[in-house]
């Protein structure tokens, strides 16, 4: 039970820093949209669907932190997160069980691209960042 304890509390330190890394980002980015620069862990259902409805363009990554591809596809997720219009969020399948159902997340990772707050593609598996590249342009 203490490495559970452990981990839901560096998890929520991690949250904290999050949330205040992104308020100091999303002030006046480039176009004014307000993406920000690193991928957004989802807090909870209502959070996601915020944003998922806020942002024009949304790559979603379902993973676990134990999962050896979605560690593979933490640099391509953070690259895309900061070099494209993008905004990334990333739903941590173990937190967020029923959430992970309902965006059909039975394997890991599962990305998924939300245009105007409606999915639009669907990839499993580890991808390579030309692959997610072509399916946010397809969408945007």
């Amino acid at each position: 039970m203490s490495d559970s304890d452990e981990r839901e509390r560096i998890r929520e330190q991690k949250r904290k820093e999050l949330i205040e890394e992104h308020s100091d980002e999303t002030v006046g980015g480039d176009e004014g949209t307000g993406t920000p620069t690193e991928p957004v862990e989802i807090e909870s259902q209502a959070h996601f669907e915020e944003l998922t409805s806020e942002h024009e363009l949304v790559l979603v990554d379902c993973y676990a932190d134990w999962c050896g591809p979605c560690k593979m596809m933490e640099p391509t997720i953070e690259s895309l997160a900061a070099e494209t219009d993008a905004l990334v969020v990333k739903v941590d399948v173990d937190a967020h069980q029923g959430l992970a159902q309902q965006l059909g997340a039975r394997s890991i990772p599962t990305l998924l691209v939300f245009s105007d707050g409606e999915p639009v593609e669907r990839v499993v598996g580890a991808q390579d960042r030309s692959t997610l590249e072509g399916l946010l342009q397809q969408a945007s």
